[in-house]
């Protein structure tokens, strides 16, 4: 998401590098680039005209602090205002005093309705709300069935009285069940439309009027862009949200909706949905999506991502495995994994600041190489897996796994060496020294050098992984023959 915002923000920030100040004359090349940005970013007109308006005038009024670029005093004006557009700060769920929450999902059809009204009910289990979701979207085919199957799959009860009820009648015994049972939390999935019509207006009203609910959430498709807006102010003025869910954000590169939502309608972004698993939902941070977008990387929710993957007690055992000396293929394999579930690798890295600059052949050619490791550890043995010197030492093991994978002789000798090596500076990293690093692109390599993804291409900005040493591009001396191949970080 954002990709193409970030970049074109970011020959905004070019038109400012090398100014001693910022000024009325030079900033307005940077505000165009900024307004083109937004506009292609399918972001509303009247949003990106506001938006322009308080950049400029916070950009003039601002004092150069010393020590600072203009251009960098400019992102920070920029990611202020990104946050006011936004909003301040999460906005949580709202919790009732007295059981149950009600929460009541709107909006038009295929925009993902149902599938969010089950990622929210986890994303509830999650943090020890019990949930129960009612269905009462009589028309679509098989709606009420596609609930029950994800209920079923995430473990909460679905309440339906059948295609043939009147929804708000099953809204309404929906309710009384839960008090009965003393669920923390009912969602109401509702019926949707291809376009806004009156008749469902007066049904989603009808049901609000019945059930009091104590959030209205409005479930907007990011890839709509501008019609996002128009969406969220009939909704509202109609219905009266509380709030969005904004879904398939992972498949639009663009990122309008999310800057035109709250401003519009003046309620703030709750969730964002980020795939199509039943976990892929998160809670919307402007703090951290500002940061996304301004190519800044977004830390604390890979921290949070690997949280829920990372097991203490494991990581524990893992630190006492690398500091002696005996992190093994079994170990890496299981990292492997933990990576993959943690979503895919050009997600991750887009998170990481400084890595948003890979393109998607390096971040293809990451996952390639990943997949090659994966397979040939696939086929080692379990002894082969805790001890590499085996491999090492053997050829005909080598070749075994080599023809077990699917790959050469060579390519499970590259990995064997590059692990041994990385094993070694783990080692020593985490007993406080730091190697320099072999160049070559090791495990994830394809000769790139400092790239840790291969491909001969400079690296991203702030990366500092693997890289060629000090003499990079010139011609040994004979005297270095005898040398290791470790260049200096």
């Amino acid at each position: 998401m954002f990709d193409a915002l970030s970049d074109r923000l970011e020959s905004a920030w070019k038109k400012l590098r090398g100014q001693d100040k910022i000024s009325q004359s030079n900033i307005q090349d940077a505000l165009r680039e900024v307004r083109r940005a937004l506009l292609e970013a399918d972001v509303n007109l009247q949003v990106v005209k506001d938006f322009i308006t308080e950049v400029e005038t916070k950009a003039q009024g601002a004092e150069v602090i010393s020590g600072v670029r203009p251009d960098q005093q400019f992102i920070k004006i920029v990611y202020d205002e990104l946050l006011e557009v936004m909003g301040e700060e999460n906005v949580p769920l709202a919790e009732a005093s007295t059981a149950p929450t009600i929460v009541l999902m709107a909006g038009l059809q295929g925009t993902g309705k149902t599938t969010a009204t089950a990622k929210l009910a986890l994303h509830l289990r999650k943090i020890n709300r019990s949930c129960m979701m009612v269905a009462t979207d009589v028309y679509r085919p098989a709606a009420i069935d596609q609930l029950k199957t994800l209920g079923k799959q995430i473990e909460v009860p679905v309440f339906d009285l059948g295609s043939d009820a009147n929804p708000v009648e099953i809204a309404r015994q929906g309710i009384e069940r839960a008090k009965a049972e003393g669920v923390d939390t009912v969602i109401i999935d509702t019926a949707g439309r291809l376009q806004i019509d009156q008749e469902m207006m007066a049904e989603l009203a009808s049901i609000k009027e019945t059930v009091q609910p104590h959030e209205v959430l409005l479930v907007v498709d990011a890839m709509t862009g501008q019609e996002a807006a128009n969406l969220t102010r009939t909704f509202h003025d109609q219905i009266g949200i509380t709030g969005a869910i904004l879904t398939k954000m992972d498949g639009d590169s663009r990122g309008g909706a999310a800057l035109s939502v709250r401003r519009i309608s003046g309620q703030p972004i709750k969730f964002v949905g980020v795939g199509e698993k039943v976990e892929a939902l998160q809670p919307f941070y402007p703090d951290r999506m500002a940061s996304r977008i301004l190519g800044m990387g977004d830390v604390l929710t890979l921290v949070e991502k690997a949280q829920e993957e990372i097991d203490l007690a494991d990581a524990e055992k893992m630190q006492e495995k690398i500091l002696s000396a005996k992190f093994d293929f079994t170990d890496f394999l299981k990292q492997l994994r933990l990576l993959k579930n943690m979503g895919s690798l050009g997600g991750i890295m887009k998170l990481i600041p400084g890595m948003n600059k890979l393109t998607d052949d390096q971040l293809k050619q990451g996952e390639t190489q990943l997949k090659r490791c994966e397979a040939m550890i696939n086929s080692m043995t379990k002894q082969e897996r805790r001890d590499p010197d085996l491999l090492a030492s053997s050829p005909s093991r080598r070749k075994r796994v080599a023809a077990g994978s699917g790959y050469r002789e060579p390519d499970v000798s590259k990995l064997v060496s590059d692990f041994q090596r990385m094993r070694t500076m783990m080692q020593q990293m985490g007993q406080g020294s730091f190697p320099g690093m072999p160049g070559g692109g090791g495990m994830f390599g394809g000769g790139g050098g400092a790239n840790p993804f291969g491909g001969g291409k400079r690296p991203a900005p702030g990366w500092r992984g693997y890289n060629d040493g000090a003499s990079a591009g010139k011609k040994k001396p004979k005297k270095d023959k005898k040398k290791k191949g470790f260049g200096s970080l």
